[in-house]
């Protein structure tokens, strides 16, 4: 029982700065209670499910791989009932080996190419398709490249500043109030103080400027380099969906860095489903099923595709989704896997991507998508766009994608605290972390009513949103919109309303 969040007509804000746990949680806040507009969870377990407990649920978290060794994470792993662990034998015979957490696609593999490379390594010279693949993989370099010296000259400013201002002060850690009193001192200081506030305004570190120069520098080396070849340790034919023997059971990958993503995707789905960022609530009924399938580059079509079919097979009723590329020669094996999962009732929840772009059908191209030449080919595949801590016309993060047909609704997705490797949390930015938020919600619905529909809880996540601010600003179009100009509901997925909305139904 409770009055649903209705939708608020006028801008909304917090008056004192946000304080460390706010910021770590405004995800999960509630817009009439604490003025952020989160998904009102906390609100929501306090109020609605504090004392109650729903059946189990099991989540596919689709992505780079889980440190599934993360406190926040160890012990809501999915566990294989059918396989005896580390005997190398397929004691469930479902094809994979020692799958006890679920199965890592990608082998022993890391970084790859972008689609558009391994397509224009297999096209012949003067077709219209090389020249456009061409043009893309030139592009990306210079881009690329152009970037690496902005990262480079603000890497040697912030080592510049912080060696002028550690002499100054006669101590390595200080406060930008610290710093602005000996700003005067010299010329050379006051540019020091201007460019440290700069810094903190901006929310850049030293250590982000490292990890950003480091993506850079991998997109000349592998994601855009024809000379590059990242598949060749798997073993396998990608462009043979029947050959499936390959892979391993080790969900964390070779490389523990690269499960940055799939970590802190999934830390967002068990904070949902604890109802806290900051505290590790032991819950019982939530299983995550950890498949790697995401290198570092664009994926492939077949791992996606069956990356899924294995969750809709072992018992999976909520797949999220978040990554997404250009082109998709396969497209084809992964709308079969859509529809597979549509046929087993799994709800499968993706991220719209990070272009700030239209992808209506006819607009920008996003795979994986449930629209095939215009038609919606499923009906249980909830597309997720993302939002920010302002309710104001600054709602819509930057650089969400949108559209009033291929984006369903929004969920938070700028400044996310979660779990990284090895027992960190941090904030990251993106619709990769709107769609966790969303399977989160979606989450705690299927466990709580297990007899709704796949496309039920879809329903119930759209219609009983709260609305967005109106008008929102879309940067790109330099243009304001009323939500439903940028999604189907023109909504922010809303846990309490959620649950309000799930129990009136029969």
């Amino acid at each position: 029982m409770g009055t649903p969040i209705p939708e608020i007509k006028r801008e909304l804000q917090k008056k004192a700065p946000l304080t460390e746990v706010e910021k770590q949680n405004w995800h999960l806040l509630d817009l009439q209670k604490d003025s952020l507009p989160g998904m009102s969870v906390v609100r929501a377990h306090e109020e609605l499910i504090k004392d109650r407990k729903g059946e189990k649920v099991v989540v596919a978290v689709i992505d780079s791989g889980i440190f599934i060794e993360h406190p926040f994470l160890s012990s809501l792993l999915w566990v294989n009932p059918d396989e005896i662990p580390g005997n190398g034998i397929d004691d469930d015979q479902n094809g994979y080996v020692d799958d006890i957490h679920g199965w890592n696609f990608l082998g022993d593999s890391d970084k790859e190419n972008l689609e558009h490379i391994r397509l224009l390594r297999n096209e012949p010279e003067g077709t219209e398709a090389h020249t456009k693949y061409t043009k893309e993989m030139e592009n990306g370099i210079k881009d690329a490249k152009e970037q690496m010296g902005e990262i480079s000259f603000l890497i040697q400013e912030f080592a510049k500043t912080d060696s002028l201002l550690t002499a100054a002060l006669s101590k390595k850690e200080y406060t930008l109030e610290e710093a602005k009193a000996v700003a005067n001192n010299s010329f050379k200081l006051f540019q020091a103080v201007n460019m440290l506030e700069f810094f903190e305004e901006n929310d850049i570190t030293l250590s982000k400027l490292t990890r950003y120069m480091e993506d850079l520098t991998t997109q000349v080396e592998a994601h855009h380099n024809l000379d590059f070849e990242g598949r060749y340790v798997v073993g396998d034919d990608p462009n043979d969906i029947n050959d499936r023997n390959y892979g391993n059971a080790n969900v964390i990958g070779l490389n523990i860095k690269s499960t940055l993503h799939g970590t802190h995707v999934a830390g967002l789905i068990a904070g949902v489903f604890r109802g806290s960022m900051t505290r590790q609530k032991d819950v019982e009924n939530l299983k995550i099923m950890a498949l790697r399938t995401i290198p570092d580059g664009d994926e492939y079509d077949k791992d996606v595709a069956l990356a899924i079919r294995y969750a809709a097979d072992n018992g999976a009723s909520i797949i999220n989704m978040s990554f997404g590329k250009n082109h998709s020669p396969h497209t084809e094996w992964v709308s079969d896997a859509l529809r597979y999962a549509a046929e087993k009732d799994v709800l499968i929840v993706n991220a719209a991507g990070n272009s700030g772009a239209n992808v209506n059908p006819g607009e920008r191209k996003s795979f994986v998508t449930d629209f095939i030449e215009g038609k919606e080919i499923v009906p249980n595949f909830l597309s997720i766009g993302a939002t920010t801590a302002s309710y104001d016309k600054d709602q819509l993060a930057s650089f969400s994608n949108y559209g009033t047909v291929n984006v369903d609704a929004f969920a938070p997705g700028e400044a996310i605290w979660s779990s990284v490797p090895e027992t960190d949390f941090e904030f990251n930015d993106g619709t990769s972390m709107a769609a966790p938020n969303a399977s989160g919600v979606a989450a705690v619905i299927r466990s709580f009513f297990p007899k709704l529909s796949a496309i039920q809880v879809k329903q119930i996540l759209m219609e009983s949103g709260v609305p967005m601010h109106n008008p929102v600003f879309v940067e790109k179009k330099e243009e304001y919109f009323h939500p439903k100009q940028i999604s189907q509901t023109g909504k922010m997925v809303n846990l309490y309303n959620a649950l309000l909305y799930a129990s009136s139904k029969k």
